[in-house]
């Protein structure tokens, strides 16, 4: 293996520019480590501060402006695609919609520090329709805090950071297998967090042809939003629905039948929202609340031409979704 300390003085900025604009555009790989080792490579004299900045800080502009975009193009179903190929658990972003909705563009100045929210803090900018220039503003003091962050931990811990480096530079290609298995160490947990996670919430669901079977039977099965207000505003509620607003559901479920159908669907991956609040149900006894498999998607996509949606079934005096 080459010698890692001459790679990363004579390719750092490049080096530096590539993983984290690889990471930034979701791929599993922790840049800020690199960020930390360029920081120290800095105070030895290997690197030039200005450049590393404007290296990484012009990765993060670019997958920041990408997902921007794709945000503006293609509004909720790109968030979606985000959880999908994300390692982390598919609630990445349905916990955080609300929380971009209540700050506004300003939170992508911390979104980079904060797990899952910067998986979306970029393409729900675009799709809530961000103007470009105050999205620029925002990502670019976002970009510029996170890169000089890491940069700022190396300058100050250097000396550990150098004697990391000059171990690994005398382990020949130990040191490449090393920090493979350390990648792919990694990569296992987050693998196994969300495999956990989806365990977690195993739970039967129905699909919209059996929905739409009870609702043609006359069982006037109970609709339940479980979405974030924000997804909310980016695509109208099922008519009649109720809102479930993450607090307990009790107040507003009180007066109906336990033996009732009730049908809570989200338009989050794998349906992790709904099957949560189906779980919550059924301990207050609602046995027969379940998840709708697809979610909103799967109610759209039957009713999203002049077919009309079935609103006698499903309305209610109790606070319908907005």
């Amino acid at each position: 293996m080459p010698n890692l300390i001459f790679l990363l003085e004579h390719y750092g900025i490049l080096i530096v520019f590539g993983i984290v604009l690889v990471e930034q555009l979701g791929l599993p790989i922790p840049a800020f480590p690199i960020l930390v080792v360029a920081g120290a490579l800095v105070v030895d004299g290997d690197l030039n501060l200005a450049l590393v900045l404007i290296a990484a800080l012009g990765a993060c502009l670019i997958s920041d402006l990408t997902w921007f975009r794709a945000g503006r193009h293609f509004g909720k179903r790109i968030l979606r695609l985000l959880c999908r190929i994300s390692l982390s658990p598919d609630y990445c972003v349905s916990q955080t919609e609300d929380k971009f909705k209540r700050w506004g563009p300003k939170a992508l100045i911390v979104s980079k520090f904060v797990p899952g929210f910067n998986t979306i803090a970029a393409p729900m900018s675009g799709a809530m329709g961000t103007p470009a220039p105050r999205f620029f503003l925002y990502a670019g003091l976002g970009g510029l805090l996170w890169c000089g962050t890491g940069v700022m931990v190396g300058v100050i811990f250097h000396h550990s950071v150098q004697q990391v480096l000059d171990l690994l530079s005398t382990m020949g290609s130990t040191a490449l297998l090393i920090l493979a298995t350390l990648l792919a160490m990694f990569l296992l947990y987050k693998f196994l967090e969300r495999r956990r996670f989806r365990e977690a919430l195993q739970i039967e669901r129905i699909g919209i042809h059996e929905l739409l079977e009870l609702i043609e039977q006359g069982h006037e099965p109970q609709l339940i939003d479980a979405r974030s207000a924000t997804a909310q505003a980016l695509e109208p509620a099922v008519p009649g629905a109720l809102f479930y607003n993450g607090k307990e559901p009790i107040s507003a479920l009180i007066g109906l039948d336990k033996d009732r159908h009730i049908i809570v669907y989200c338009s989050c991956p794998n349906d992790v929202t709904a099957a949560q609040v189906a779980k919550l149900l059924h301990q207050h006894g609602f046995h027969r609340a379940k998840p709708l498999h697809g979610g909103l998607d799967a109610w759209n996509a039957v009713y999203r031409s002049d077919k009309p949606a079935p609103e006698d079934g499903l309305a209610t005096e109790l606070a319908p979704a907005p």
